[in-house]
């Protein structure tokens, strides 16, 4: 019996050990897995491969001498980045503890998904002087395209076909690193060949070069100055490369619960656009605790619908659509009337036989937010009649039902958050909820009609107004509820604002007593822009009018003018997203579709909720007679390589007028342009100019065959890859019933091929 036991007990021991080795295994196993991808994790907390598992012999992307950091810390103040040097993985948890060298120690969660890891920073303690977090970046030996806005790095090659990404999963993670200047990249151009032997740079350049823009800085088109395939412009850091073209990824998250300042232009390095001193707003409760990215690799040509809408619609991120569709989605991309002439007796026609599902009303100009008219932008009972019609005028309600009953929105181009003088929350009575660059004191007390104003401090009050343009006539501080303009300061005691004025823009000139505080503005440019930014409280309230706008005058799109304007306020991409979410969430409380919008830029704060681009237009972009992209400068060829680049639709802006001249060979080419590269356009429509053109219902009859075809996703991948030659001449005719088409390439004017299109199954 004692045998018995002897051995019983020895048994379990043997089984003890096995269960206890089992678990051990467990804790230090480093590698993860999802469909498609596997990563694995080594005890410093560095990610030392990247495979793709979707075929039979895995490929390895992560460089050899280069390991990703899982996570790293910032220090603001010093300016310096923390690796991890120990990582304890424990699998059965799905957590990572990652220690630094500072002392801090971070808890994340790790869960794989089908088709992506979901990474969340848990904790951190302690701090130490931490105000910022980074995931990455992670390396590839990826050398193809790069996704700046969104951060992908992408393997086209149908050799390879693989593509590594990264999206923000909470609103105050954004696309870039740490160190990202009031979190909006630099606008400027790198050196980055996407094939090295079909483009090889020239000895004077390498790979990962920065250079500045083209023109004077201030008119935007002549910023575009490369047509060089290798010259990238940029608009966003989510993505970069190195001196050998590889790409990197990253995403970061900031503490913004306190004050600080930077000194920030979205162009630096240019003479008209040099950075100003802008002391950043706190933000009660935004940290960068919680925050979390989605980490996925996939099969290039798949990548958008089946992982990317996956993670969005998981993740319960933005999920705008179209007619029941994702507007990521290629079949949902779809051109826009725009509106020339104010004379509107057939644009309603014309845009529903030419299967466009938005009018934009271009030629009414600016709308700009201005809170006192409470939305509605024609007055309180619609008397204002700005749209002519033979038949009579009518208001934006009064239009949008018209256009409704085809299916049809009407849109207007504001300003995004300018407010304009004449405006509410401007003048004559300023809002106390602008945003300022810098903050000071009056040393003495001033009458309401004193020019000499003296500050405790001058520092920084030289600098000319925003950074966009440095526009003199904007220069202005705010004491109290008066706008007072300024030229500069004297450089000695006592300091004092120079060239005053004082009631600027029609505000009230007023005495002010001393230790009154002094806000010198942040505003926008002039040219017609001229505005001072709201704070993030008033934006708030800024991004809400708009859904009101839409819900009382009936409208369903937005040009958002001066986008970039968002960024100003120091917050950067999460400034964009917080404004979008802002519109939508009250959009959606006001029981609105999703409102379909562009803007004069595309950002990781604006790519959920954006659905196109069209920005510019003309030659700059696309030129149908010469068949490039951009024939007068770069833009066409650079937003092109930006958005293709970034899953996005690429604009081709205002253009392609029908006119007299115009001829349905042009717009045969232009539409297989638009379906193989993946674009929208706004199709300028002028109605005297289109009642002139012989072959007008031609013309509608070519179009509305092609966006028929492109809705059922009926184009293959194969043949949009063949419709993107601008050398190849293309006719797509209806077939035998509404769910078939033919498409033929012509030569010398006769069929050279033929392919037979059908619609996709759930389209």
């Amino acid at each position: 019996m004692t045998s018995s036991i002897k051995k019983l007990g020895s048994n379990f021991l043997l089984l003890f050990m096995a269960i206890l080795l089992v678990n051990c295994s467990s804790l230090t196993k480093n590698s993860f897995s999802t469909d498609y991808f596997e990563i694995q994790i080594d005890k410093k907390g560095f990610i030392t491969s990247m495979a793709n598992t979707s075929k039979e012999l895995h490929r390895e992307y992560s460089p050899s001498d280069k390991p990703s950091p899982l996570m790293q810390l910032y220090d603001g103040k010093k300016k310096v980045y923390f690796e991890p040097i120990e990582a304890r993985i424990n699998q059965a948890s799905q957590t990572i503890e990652l220690t630094y060298d500072n002392g801090s120690v971070a808890q994340i969660s790790l869960t794989p998904q089908e088709k992506y890891f979901k990474l969340t920073l848990e904790s951190l303690n302690p701090r130490n002087g931490i105000d910022g977090i980074q995931w990455g970046p992670y390396h590839t030996n990826i050398t193809n395209l790069f996704g700046e806005i969104i951060g992908v790095a992408r393997d086209t090659s149908e050799a390879n076909n693989y593509a590594i990404g990264m999206l923000a999963l909470d609103d105050n993670t954004l696309g870039g690193t740490s160190e990202t200047i009031a979190d909006a990249a630099p606008f400027q151009y790198i050196i980055h060949s996407p094939d090295s032997k079909l483009y090889p740079l020239p000895d004077s350049l390498h790979e990962g070069q920065i250079f500045t823009l083209g023109g004077d800085g201030i008119s935007d088109v002549a910023f575009y100055a490369h047509k060089e395939p290798y010259y990238r412009i940029m608009y966003g850091n989510s993505a970069m490369v190195d001196t050998e073209g590889r790409i990197s990824i990253n995403y970061h998250s900031r503490d913004r619960t306190f004050e600080r300042e930077v000194y920030y232009s979205l162009i630096p390095n240019m003479p008209a656009n040099t950075p100003n001193h802008l002391e950043i707003e706190p933000l009660p409760g935004i940290d960068f605790i919680g925050s979390s990215i989605a980490l996925w690799g996939s099969p290039d040509s798949t990548a958008l619908m089946d992982v990317i809408q996956d993670i969005v619609l998981k993740e319960n991120l933005p999920y705008p659509t179209i007619d029941g569709k994702w507007v990521k989605d290629p079949a949902a991309f779809v051109p826009d009337a725009m509106t020339n002439g104010n004379l509107n007796d057939s644009i309603i026609s014309y845009t529903s036989r030419l299967g466009f599902k938005t009018i934009s009303l271009y030629d009414q100009g600016f709308i700009k937010p201005d809170r006192g008219n409470e939305g509605y932008i024609d007055g309180k009972n619609f008397e204002k009649k700005p749209i002519k019609l033979s038949s009579g005028n009518k208001s934006h309600k009064e239009f949008s039902a018209m256009a409704a009953k085809y299916g049809i929105t009407i849109g207007r181009t504001p300003i995004t958050n300018a407010l304009a003088p004449g405006t509410k929350d401007a003048s004559p009575v300023p809002s106390d909820d602008l945003c300022y660059q810098q903050k000071r004191l009056l040393v003495k007390n001033i009458s309401a009609t004193d020019t000499v104003i003296i500050v405790d401090d001058p520092t920084h009050l030289e600098e000319i107004a925003s950074w966009e343009g440095h526009a003199e006539n904007l220069n202005m501080i705010k004491i109290g509820k008066e706008l007072i303009y300024y030229l500069g300061v004297s450089q000695e005691k006592p300091y004092r604002l120079l060239n005053v004025k004082r009631g600027y823009w029609e505000t009230s000139a007023s005495n002010h007593q001393v230790n009154d505080t002094i806000y010198k503005l942040q505003v926008t440019l002039n040219y017609g822009y001229d505005g001072l930014i709201p704070n993030m409280k008033l934006q708030d309230k800024i991004a809400e009018y708009y859904a009101d706008v839409c819900a009382i005058n009936g409208l369903g799109y937005y040009d958002f003018d001066g986008q970039e304007f968002l960024f100003n306020n120091g917050h950067g991409y999460y400034s964009a997203k917080r404004f979008f979410g802002k519109m939508f969430e009250r959009a959606e409380v006001l029981n609105l579709p999703p409102i379909r919008f562009t803007g004069a830029t595309l950002s990781e704060g604006s790519w959920h909720y954006q659905s196109i681009w069209n920005v510019g237009g003309g030659k700059n972009l696309y030129d149908v007679d010469t068949r490039e992209w951009g024939s007068t400068t770069s833009q066409g060829k650079d937003l092109r390589d930006v958005t293709y680049a970034n899953f996005f639709p690429v604009g081709m802006g205002g253009n392609f007028p029908i006119k007299a001249e115009s001829t349905v060979e042009h717009y045969e080419h232009i539409q297989a342009i638009s379906v193989g590269v993946g674009t929208t356009y706004s199709l300028i429509l002028n109605q005297k100019d289109v009642e002139s053109c012989p072959q007008k219902d031609a013309i509608f009859k070519v179009i509305r065959t092609w966006e028929d075809a492109r809705a059922a996703n009926a184009f293959p991948r194969s043949v949009k890859k063949l419709l993107t030659d601008p050398k190849r001449n293309w006719r797509l005719e209806e077939g035998e019933n509404k769910d078939t088409w033919i498409l033929k390439e012509l030569m010398m004017g006769e069929v050279n091929k033929t392919f037979a299109l059908r619609r996709s199954a759930g389209y």
